[in-house]
């Protein structure tokens, strides 16, 4: 039951993200995100939920350059994450599932201990972005960490 609560949030807060079009940038509080790639990285929507205590529902917008991508990496323990592909295509491996091309409205969930192997445009020529919408602990600060080399 607090999954399906989970999805509908994620979804609810996917809808007003691009309905309309909340791409006005926050402060990026989580360091640990823009320092994982070269592309652009920003949080765009940071809110407590108030009927579930201590969780927050956090939006970050990635911005890949042609042939642009995010090594490999883990979120925190308490992520659950809905990504949707806004423009271009983005390669994604997460977990031993195969890797996939998901095109513009296509869009995949992660689940908390997940590991995103492949986080990568698709494409040598056109810029994607890609919206990810987290479910997480309200005082996490770090919501990617690098695998270790």
């Amino acid at each position: 039951m607090f999954t399906r609560f989970l999805y509908k949030v994620a979804f609810a807060a996917l809808s007003v993200f691009t309905a309309l079009s909340v791409f006005t940038a926050l402060p990026v509080f989580a360091d640990s995100i823009a320092s994982l790639s070269t592309d652009k990285v920003t949080l765009v929507f940071d809110h407590t939920l108030p009927n579930v205590l201590g969780k927050s529902v956090k939006g970050v917008l990635v911005e890949y350059q042609p042939g642009g991508s995010s090594p490999a990496h883990t979120h925190p323990d308490s992520a659950f994450i809905y990504a949707t592909v806004l423009d271009g295509e983005i390669r994604s491996k997460v977990n031993d599932e195969p890797e996939k091309v998901y095109h513009a409205g296509e869009n995949f969930a992660e689940l908390p201990g997940d590991h995103h192997g492949v986080s990568a445009n698709a494409s040598a020529t056109e810029p994607a972005r890609l919206l990810a919408v987290f479910v997480v602990d309200t005082n996490e600060k770090n919501l990617t960490t690098p695998d270790k080399e």
